[in-house]
């Protein structure tokens, strides 16, 4: 971040303090007040912090007004449609795209590192045979530690960059051994003949009693799955990622913090929320009335996967987004999926309808994941797990930008208090 001659004159009760003003490659100015409370003796007050930059970083850009969604200056349309997902990969942890040469290196590496520790077969089975797969993934991923101590020196750069390497390649393990231990089939060892989504697919649906080849439609699908949900600059759960290293803790602990954070409905779960409005909404014939209701605006109701919090245009991952599932729902069909007929009509009637153009209510990357996934035949309840497995190299990017950054400072938000000032302790009797 470059520093400028300009600054921000706050004045407080006569006094007054000049506040840095710093100008970022990409979006709006910036006004530094790490010295207000020193200085003037007063805090900001920003619940969720919508309008404070917690961190500098060079990894991820959004601009929501734009629609625009840059890796290290790529647009993601681009990156989703020309490269794949372990490339990207190696976009966010070093900031280029690689070459020939250090992308077959890099695959090779990560390929090599699939397979987890055998004793952590035993930790899977102390789980609940109906446990939810993200409830696994949390203890299983904050487990690691108990197994890899020789990644856990986040002081040592060859122990950080084992680590990243392990998260990435054994979270579709991780993910894909939580899911058949919900559903009660036997765990797939991964295999280092198959890409990294493929393999994933193998170790979902593949069982010993058949041989499984994914479709190369489905593995591509899968592909962009992973690689549209790759990073989201400073979102919960990356937010979170930064705050539990803050602290120095260990790599593991602070992805297994990630995906806890990932687990709320109002962060990971809208592709769960989106396919769930499907399924109430139920045959094509009732579309019109939820459509209806999401107009009224003396209606609560609003449909799921339309719009984005942070995008104000349109979401620039869901373009990519519906040409795979366009792709999957070709190659599968809809006609004996009642879920998927809904989801097709219902894109189709609100694309048409003016009132979503005026508002901007486009379907997002959410509406489009739920819909290929449902196709390919994962449950709601492993949408999140997979998202969290895409996220992952985002979230140890973002962990390996801020321990290598010299301003690095344990995370302390203050409050604004309206509590009790200070009172004496009253003896029980006298109460």
């Amino acid at each position: 971040m470059a520093d400028t001659t300009r600054t921000a004159t706050l004045t407080i009760d006569g006094v007054t303090t000049e506040l840095p003003i710093h100008s970022p490659t990409n979006g709006p100015d910036v006004i530094d007040i790490r010295k207000l409370y020193a200085q003037a003796d007063v805090f900001t007050y920003d619940p969720g912090f919508t309008s404070t930059a917690a961190c500098d970083s060079t990894i991820t850009f959004i601009d929501g007004e734009k629609g625009e969604l840059l890796h290290r200056g790529y647009p993601i349309d681009q990156l989703a449609s020309q490269s794949h997902y372990l490339e990207v990969c190696y976009l966010l942890l070093y900031g280029e795209l690689p070459s020939a040469t250090q992308l077959e290196e890099f695959e090779t590496l990560v390929t090599r590192h699939t397979m987890i520790h055998e004793q952590m077969h035993n930790f899977f089975r102390g789980f609940r045979r109906d446990a939810h797969p993200m409830a696994t993934m949390v203890g299983v991923v904050g487990a690691m530690s108990a197994f890899y101590h020789d990644s856990t020196d986040i002081n040592d750069d060859h122990q950080r960059e084992v680590a990243s390497i392990r998260l990435i390649a054994k979270m579709p393990t991780i993910a894909a051994m939580a899911y058949k231990y919900s559903i009660g089939q036997p765990f797939v060892y991964p295999r280092n003949d198959l890409d990294y989504a493929s393999n994933f697919l193998n170790m979902c649906f593949s069982v010993p009693a058949e041989e499984y080849q994914a479709n190369p439609i489905l593995s591509r699908a899968m592909d962009r799955i992973f690689t549209l949900h790759a990073d989201h600059e400073q979102n919960a759960s990356t937010s979170t990622v930064r705050l539990a290293s803050s602290s120095g803790a260990n790599p593991f602990a602070c992805i297994a913090a990630g995906i806890a954070c990932l687990w709320g409905p109002a962060h990971g779960g809208a592709n769960q929320a989106c396919l769930e409005m499907l399924k109430e909404i139920g045959t094509v014939d009732r579309i019109p009335e939820f459509i209806a209701r999401a107009k009224d605006k003396n209606d609560s109701y609003r449909l799921m996967g339309f719009g984005h919090r942070v995008y104000k245009n349109f979401d620039p991952r869901a373009k990519v987004m519906k040409q795979s599932a366009d792709e999957v729902l070709e190659l599968l069909g809809v006609d004996n999926n009642p879920i998927l007929q809904v989801a097709k009509e219902l894109e189709r009637q609100a694309l048409e309808d003016p009132y979503f153009a005026e508002k901007k209510l486009f379907p997002n990357v959410d509406f489009y994941s739920g819909i290929i996934l449902e196709a390919m035949g994962f449950p709601t309840s492993m949408f999140t797990p997979i998202f969290a497995l895409a996220r992952t190299v985002g979230w140890i990017s973002q962990w390996k930008e801020q321990l290598a950054d010299p301003q690095l400072k344990i995370g302390r938000p203050r409050q604004l208090y309206l509590g009790e000032t200070r009172r004496d302790y009253v003896d029980i009797e006298n109460r």
